[in-house]
């Protein structure tokens, strides 16, 4: 799918919350998603992926640190080309700890968790794609449940980790989880692009709502505009992240 899918002020909250094959998507429980005993692997292309796509997934995993392990497969540095503020070198080093400290704003104990950073280059996973997925079989169990961002998100980058993820998940024979992200900003409310027979809904409270709007603003780098130029992720953007559940397709 085309990167510039990805453009203008996208599909708005109030259409999407105006979906009448959105409300149809059935509701499954964290436990149903990942039931105890068996471990969450989150491959999230860039150091926010994660939170964007499944900050609600990731807070019901408290008291499950044992079982969780985080990929990142870039550090992000390419988020602001051509930026005085916010050169790559920075970014490199900025955004894993905009991760840490978002994950710590889900409640989960950081330090008891398991981290593979890949260092793949932002915005050139594709031409790494056999080599990544090579990587992610050596880390994956058979029995994990690994959750990705969908593999026609409409980034270039959601796209190659969402394929290499799902292949090396399928070879290992473990369960295959993929969240939307920028597909909320192309897609229409009811897309016939979107895997609706796949979809189900995990519903968030309040009180989870507000941990995942607070995991957001710890990515400092991507929520802060720059000059006149707008942040990264936008007010839009971060609203319609912010729906009272967290879309999967299973």
């Amino acid at each position: 799918m085309p990167e510039n899918l990805i453009r203008g002020l996208g599909t708005s909250l109030c259409e999407w919350q105006s979906s009448r094959i959105l409300a149809r998507v059935p509701i499954i429980s964290h436990r149903q998603l990942i039931p105890p005993g068996q471990r969450l692997v989150v491959v999230a292309p860039h150091p926010d992926d994660e939170i964007l796509g499944c900050a609600g997934v990731l807070a019901g995993m408290c008291g499950r640190e044992s079982e969780l392990l985080m990929i990142a497969v870039t550090d992000g540095e390419a988020s602001h080309p051509g930026s005085q503020e916010w050169p790559a070198s920075r970014l490199c080093e900025q955004r894993p700890l905009e991760s840490v400290n978002s994950l710590a704003q889900l409640g989960l104990d950081v330090a008891a968790l398991k981290w593979q950073r890949l260092g793949a280059p932002d915005s050139q996973v594709a031409g790494q794609e056999r080599q990544l997925c090579e990587r992610l079989h050596a880390l994956l169990r058979s029995t994990d449940r690994v959750l990705t961002t969908w593999r026609f998100d409409g980034h270039c980058d959601h796209e190659a980790v969402g394929r290499a993820t799902a292949r090396a998940a399928a070879v290992k024979g473990a369960c295959l989880i993929e969240v939307p992200v920028w597909a909320w900003h192309w897609a229409r409310p009811q897309d016939p692009r979107i895997p609706w027979r796949r979809a189900r809904k995990l519903l968030l409270d309040e009180e989870l709502l507000a941990r995942k709007r607070r995991a957001i603003a710890a990515h400092v780098s991507q929520v802060t505009a720059q000059g006149s130029a707008a942040a990264v992720l936008t007010d839009e953007i971060i609203e319609r992240l912010l729906q009272p559940f967290e879309l999967v397709f299973l």
